[in-house]
Parts: C-alpha cells; sequence; structure tokens
C-alpha cells in the first residue's frame, strides 16, 4: 500500500486510502451476491482479511475506474454515499449496499494511516455476514456503482470522467434500512448499511 506522501493534506490521505479501500469492498459485494461465477475471482489477502479480486480486467476495471474518479470529490467532501445497486431489466432497484460518508474537511492534524486502516478493515470483517441479510437476486439481475453528491460538482476533472447522471428508478416508499457497520471519528465517519424496498407499506388503493 501506498504510504503517506510528504505535505500531503488529510483529506488527501483519507481519500486515498478510502478509495483503494472501496475497489476491495465493492469487489467483494459483487462476489458475495453470486452475479458471476465464484472463478471469475481469485483469493487475495487486503489488510489481513482474505477478499476477493475480480480476474475479469473488464469488471476490474470498471470498478477502479469509478471508485478512482470519485477521490477529488472525496477529498473535497462533496461525496455522500457510494451504493452498489442491483436491479432488474425494468431498471428498478432490487438491493442497495450503501457506504454513507463524511470527510471532515477541518481536520488539520496528520493521519493515522494505520489505526485509519484498521477501522476499514472491520467493515471487511462484517461484509460476509451480511449475505445472510440480503436477498436472493434473480440471475438476470444488473448492477452499478452509483454515487451521490452533497452538492453538484463544478467541473469534471478528468475528460475520462466516468460519472454520468443515472437513470435508475427509485422506489416509492423510503426503503427498509439494515445497519452492518459504522465508523465514527473526527477525520471519518462512515456507515454500511443495506437497503430493501418497503413493501409493507405499499398497500392497495380502494375504489
Amino acid at each position: 500500500m501506498e504510504r503517506r506522501r510528504e505535505n500531503q493534506s488529510p483529506q488527501v490521505s483519507i481519500a486515498r486510502i478510502l478509495v483503494e479501500f472501496l475497489e476491495v469492498a465493492i469487489t467483494s459485494i459483487v462476489f458475495l451476491k453470486g452475479i458471476y461465477p465464484s472463478d471469475a475471482f481469485e483469493r487475495r489477502r487486503y489488510m489481513n482479511v482474505v477478499v476477493h479480486r475480480a480476474r475479469h480486467p473488464q469488471l476490474r476495471d470498471y470498478i477502479h475506474s469509478a471508485v478512482k474518479g470519485l477521490q477529488p470529490f472525496i477529498e473535497k467532501g462533496v461525496v455522500d454515499r457510494v451504493v452498489v445497486m442491483f436491479f432488474n431489466n425494468d431498471n428498478i432497484p432490487l438491493e442497495r449496499f450503501v457506504f454513507s460518508l463524511t470527510v471532515s474537511q477541518s481536520y488539520k492534524s496528520n493521519v493515522e494511516e494505520t489505526d485509519l486502516e484498521f477501522s476499514l478493515r472491520s467493515f471487511l470483517v462484517k461484509l460476509p455476514v451480511s449475505e445472510s441479510l440480503s436477498k436472493v437476486l434473480p440471475r438476470d439481475c444488473r448492477w452499478e456503482i452509483t454515487a451521490y453528491f452533497c452538492t453538484l460538482p463544478q467541473a469534471t476533472p478528468s475528460k475520462e470522467d466516468l460519472w454520468i447522471p443515472t437513470d435508475t428508478k427509485q422506489w416509492d416508499q423510503p426503503p427498509l434500512i439494515t445497519p452492518i457497520k459504522s465508523l465514527s471519528s473526527e477525520p471519518l465517519s462512515m456507515q454500511l448499511y443495506l437497503e430493501h424496498a418497503n413493501i409493507l407499506k405499499t398497500t392497495p388503493r380502494g375504489n
């Protein structure tokens, strides 16, 4: 792992570590959901935890490019949520894994990267447990990485930016939320939770 550079701001350090973590965590989520055959992934160690890495270059590059493209926005504290969304052919979400994050813009001290990595490691340990909390998805489901911003970015940081407005439909009712793991600290606060459609609140209307 790349270490902290001299004169690097705390926000840059946090964003760099967080982007690397998100790439691993998102790959782990896709593996757990069984969207692809298990042999499409290979086992590896990250933060002393056994995780999975995509073998297929296009899958690996999509995840890497998507989260890497968020790095300048995470540094500025404008990314509110990073979501791994699974949806059907009608573009209606079936399930969402949500990373809700806040990077402190007022934090000026040096980032203790070892401590931050240890905290993020606990999310990777919790992810396999979430498999029992999530739904079995249909074979023809699709998925994407979606980001929600606190404010709209003023400019695109790269000509190769992958982030475009999504046309995914939203649920009619507030979703059911299942917490998985949370981190609360001065430089970084983050929650990981599951969202499902709240079908219990959907009742037929009378004539």
